[in-house]
């Protein structure tokens, strides 16, 4: 059964990551709108209906696409980061109860380390993937500081626009220059 599934979703000719780049990319800029100031609290709806679907369980696809074909890098990144996408959902829902801010720090700086070191290990990536890992580890780092600092809080939402752009540039091209069969999009 797992074999037709598996033909199914392309077998081994399918590339994953840019299912698991836009999910992530595409997220990030609608939460960092809000924490940049540029959209409003009213618009958080939308960012927990896309965390849930595009960050959350299309990441998670990707990452287990990733597995199947082997490769550690982007299974571990692809399905930890819709985990985050999820964990986060609840956190701003409060499935668990009010987060404090302390815990919300100590929640991003964690996923500021895990990132620092997923951003070493993009070194033999292109330049793209390791854009994307290196502001992101920046991103998390300042919305933990941003919990205790308003103007950091909003320094990281502009950063988070650039990591989300990022992200989802990088899977723009690797959409266009694999149907195209040419680099259109430089990585």
């Amino acid at each position: 059964m797992s074999q037709v599934w598996w033909s199914v979703l392309g077998g081994n000719k399918l590339n994953p990551a840019p299912l698991g780049l836009a999910g992530f990319g595409f997220t990030t800029i609608l939460l960092n709108l809000i924490n940049s100031g540029l959209l409003d609290s009213s618009a958080m709806p939308v960012v927990l209906a896309m965390g849930i679907f595009y960050g959350g369980l299309a990441q998670i696809i990707a990452g287990v696409l990733e597995a199947r074909l082997g490769n550690t890098f982007g299974a571990v990144a692809f399905t930890s980061y819709g985990l985050f996408w999820l964990s986060t959902v609840s956190i701003i829902m409060g499935f668990f109860g009010e987060a404090s801010k302390a815990g919300v720090a100590a929640y991003l700086a964690s996923w500021g380390v895990f990132t620092a070191y997923m951003a070493i290990a993009t070194k033999s990536h292109d330049r793209a993937t390791r854009f994307v890992f290196t502001t992101l580890a920046i991103l998390f780092f300042l919305l933990a500081a941003g919990e205790f600092n308003r103007t950091l809080h909003i320094i990281g939402g502009y950063e988070g626009l650039i990591c989300g752009f990022s992200a989802v540039y990088a899977s723009a091209a690797g959409v266009i220059n694999e149907s195209l069969g040419k680099r259109v999009l430089p990585t």
